[in-house]
Order: structure tokens, then sequence, then C-alpha cells
């Protein structure tokens, strides 16, 4: 009798062993394969049963959680969507998490192990989850709202950056949308999707960031840079010896200039006035190296820049022959940018010839305030000489004072800017794009304050009389006397 206690006592503990064992194997090894398996709903129920935590702006949240009462409980809220669709993208039940909402999300959502009092070993358990956490931005929210009501509409983007650290000020798409029609998981929100999806206008592309244009004449800005780093120009009122029109080397074709006078002027009056012919044998005289090496330099050609999001990478083509060259060096052929990129070549005019990568995200921190992580300015990238960027810094100024950009002065502060109009489409047959990129100085303040590059894509005026310096610079000017009115913060 004792014996068959014994084997049954033994095979009870062997039953028991093979039980640890399961389980250890479920919980160590195949936990994760349970919490992806798409039947198990308990990581949705529990991303949605507490509110998430909040987008900041200026101290104040733009992002809320709404108490459904449902299975999913929380859904996200909005305010002034459309306005700050482009930053913090969306949060939805159904289609997942875009820009901010996206890159931000483990800190929003309360998974970041960083968010625990005890990091070290709360982050040991797998699905642990606290109080979400706070994201504050870089941006300034008068300049957010000077650049929204600026566009007021029409399709195109703003990004204005602070030029001594990289900050983002501003960060503006249109036509935009409201982000809180797909928050939920009710019928609406597929019908929201299929429109938003089906506009012709693409009201869910970050034109700011993830679209690149032809830059146009607002491109040279880096082609003077790379011109006077050179040594091709040493004088800004010495004659460049530039024919009008100007025929493109090995070919029959002419370039002209949309005003008269621009043959054999000096480099000051060519970027007042925006002679073509002058810049396109610059950049042939500097040569495809030594250009793509400059614009390189400005932020062009690298496709790795996050604001935390990725950024749609700004090229400068490199294997080009001289002819196009000539063109590239316009910001016409294959040159192509974001506007951010183009906020990052005025600030680098403006901040000495220093490049700063921007970004978006100034802290996160716990739901009760404390800080979980800081941002911090990045080290700089020389983009050109600071006696360069001084020279440029007096062609932008001579541009607001005296050239096609006077829409954009300032009464008490120093204004640089330069225009552009791009063409573009089948035999550059599309509604030509107003560019104007610029930068601004109070009379009081030590340094420029902010960077701006505005591009509309549908001007209202004829296609003759589009230009940057009547279309987008007014937008320019309304971003850049938000942040100059504003106190040494920045970001009220």
């Amino acid at each position: 009798m004792t014996r068959h206690i014994r084997h049954a006592a033994f095979f009870c503990a062997l039953l028991l062993v093979a039980l640890l064992v399961n389980a250890t194997r479920i919980q160590l090894f195949e936990a994760r394969s349970y919490d992806d398996n798409v039947a198990n709903r308990r990581p949705v129920i529990a991303r949605y049963g507490q509110p998430r935590g909040d987008i900041k702006v200026g101290g104040e949240p733009v992002t809320g959680s709404r108490d459904t009462g449902e299975h999913l409980r929380y859904e996200r809220t909005y305010t002034n969507g459309p306005m700050y669709a482009p930053v913090t993208g969306f949060a939805s039940q159904v289609y997942g998490t875009t820009l901010l909402e996206h890159s931000e999300d483990p800190v929003l959502s309360g998974t970041d192990p960083l968010l625990s009092p005890f990091p070290l070993w709360r982050g040991a358990a797998v699905g642990d989850r606290n109080p979400g956490g706070d994201v504050l931005t870089t941006l300034h929210r008068g300049a957010q709202e000077a650049a929204f009501e600026g566009l007021g509409g029409r399709k195109g983007a703003v990004a204005a950056v602070e030029p001594a650290t990289g900050r983002i000020l501003a960060l503006v798409s249109s036509p935009s949308y409201d982000p809180s029609v797909l928050s939920g998981n009710g019928s609406a929100v597929p019908r929201s999707w299929q429109s938003l999806n089906r506009d012709p206008d693409r009201p869910m592309l970050n034109r700011a960031v993830r679209k690149t244009y032809p830059p146009g004449s607002t491109f040279k800005v880096v082609t003077a840079a790379a011109a006077l780093d050179s040594g091709v120009i040493e004088e800004l009122d010495d004659p460049t010896d530039s024919p009008d029109p100007y025929r493109l080397p090995g070919t029959r074709t002419s370039l002209t200039n949309p005003s008269k006078g621009c043959a054999d002027v000096p480099l000051r009056k060519a970027f007042e006035w925006s002679c073509n012919t002058v810049f396109a044998k610059l950049g042939v005289r500097v040569g495809v190296d030594r250009m793509a090496e400059t614009a390189k330099a400005f932020g062009f050609n690298d496709p790795g820049v996050r604001i935390p999001f990725s950024v749609a990478e700004s090229t400068f083509d490199t294997k080009v022959d001289r002819a196009q060259l000539a063109l590239s060096s316009i910001g016409q052929y294959n040159t192509r940018a974001t506007p951010l990129q183009m906020a990052m070549v005025s600030a680098a005019v403006a901040n000495g010839g220093q490049v700063r990568s921007p970004y978006l995200v100034e802290r996160t921190t716990r739901a009760g305030g404390s800080t979980v992580a800081t941002a911090g300015s990045s080290p700089a990238r020389q983009a050109m000489r600071p006696s360069t960027a001084r020279l440029v810094k007096e062609l932008m100024v001579d541009v607001v004072r005296e050239g096609t950009g006077s829409n954009a002065w300032i009464p008490g502060a120093t204004v640089g800017g330069k225009t552009g109009t791009a063409q573009h489409g089948l035999g550059n047959s599309g509604t030509p794009y107003a560019w104007f990129v610029s930068w601004a100085q109070g009379d009081r303040d030590l340094e420029p304050k902010v960077a701006v590059a505005v591009v509309v894509e549908d001007a209202d005026a004829d296609r003759g009389e589009i230009s940057g310096g009547g279309d987008a610079a007014p937008i320019a000017r309304a971003v850049m006397e938000a942040v100059l009115k504003s106190p040494s913060d920045g970001r009220r």
C-alpha cells in the first residue's frame, strides 16, 4: 500500500513540475505571441481603459480624452484639431496613430517604463501601464495661429524655427482636417477615413514636412553661399560677367529673367531682383561637387531627419550635367525641398552660418508633471563660413528693404528674406508655387528669433502675377511678428 502511495505521490509531483514548466514556457517564451494575437482583446481594452496623456502647446493641452462608457472606454479629443493636425497627427481606435501621437505613443499611452517611479523594476514586467504622460512641444501658439490663419485654407504650408536652437515654432499644412473624426470606433469613423483619403486636396498630407517642392528662387540663398564660400564671388558689388539671356551650357536653350536689367549685374542686385541668369551661371562656375557639398551642409540629401517623426528627404541632384546644374542652382530641375528644410536654410543664415537640427518635443513628463526626458539643441553644423553668412544676411535684408520682399517688412525689427516662384508640372504648366523664406530680429534682441518658410500652392493672382513677395511674404510677416512681440521664452 505504501508503495502505491509513493508512486501516486511521485506521479503528482511530475504533473506539478510539468504544469510549472508549461506555465514558465507560456509566460516567459510565448507571452509575446499571445499578446500579439489578433484575437487577444486584453491589450486593446487596457490601452483604452485609461485617459491618454496630452500633447501641449505653451503649457496648455491641445488634446484630451473623452469617457465614452463603452468597452473601449476612452477616445481621443482635439482642441483646434485642424490647426494642430500636422503636429499631433491622430490617435484612432481603428486606424492607429500618426505623427506625435505615434512617435510619442509609449509616453502618451503609459507603456514607457520611464513613467514608473521605479523604471528598472517595473520595466521588467511585460504590459505594465502607468498613467499616460504628457508631451510638451516647442510650438509657439501665436506663430502657429498666424500661420494657419494666413494660409486661410489655401493649399500650402508654413514652417518656422528658432535659429539658435532648432526649436520648431510653427508647423502648418493646409488644407487640414480634424483628427477627432477618426478617434472612436463607430460607423462614422470608416466613412470619415474614406472621405479624407478620397479628397483630391489630400488634407491628411503633412505638406510642411512630408511633401517636397521645387524651391525656385529661394534656393538662390544656397547658391549665393556656395559662390561666396568657394571664392567664385568675392565682393557683393562686383560685376558678375553674366549675359542676359544665358544659354545653358551644351544646349541651344536660353534662360531668361522675369525682369530686365540682369546683364552683368553684381550679386547684390542679382539677389535683390532674383536674376535667374546670374545664379544659373554662378552654379555652373561653382561646380556640381561644391554645390552639392553646400546643399548637404544646409540639410539636403539627408534621409534621416526626424523631429521626432520622419521628414521627407530634400534633394539636390549630384549627377547632373552643366545645363542641369544651372537649372538646379535656381531651385528647378530636380532640386526639391520641404518647407521645413527651407526654414532651416534661412535659419542658418540668421545663425551665423550654423545649422541646428530641428526638433518639436521640448520635454516629456509624468502625469504629475515631473520630467521624464528633456530635449536639447543638437550640435551645430557649419553650412557656410560666418563671414559668408554675414554677407548673405545683408543680401536678404536688401530684398526686404528695397526688393521683392517688401511685404515682409516689420517696424522695429531687422528682417531678411528671399522670394521665389517655382515652376512645375508638364511643360511648367502647373500654377507656380509662391515661396518666401525669411528671418527676423527685433531691435532689442541680441540675435534673430525666428526663421520662416512659406509656400502657397494655389495663389489667388493670375499666373503672371503670382509671386512669393505678394502671396507668401505677408504670411511670413504675421508669423514673425507673433514671435517678436512675445516674451523671450517664445512659446506663449
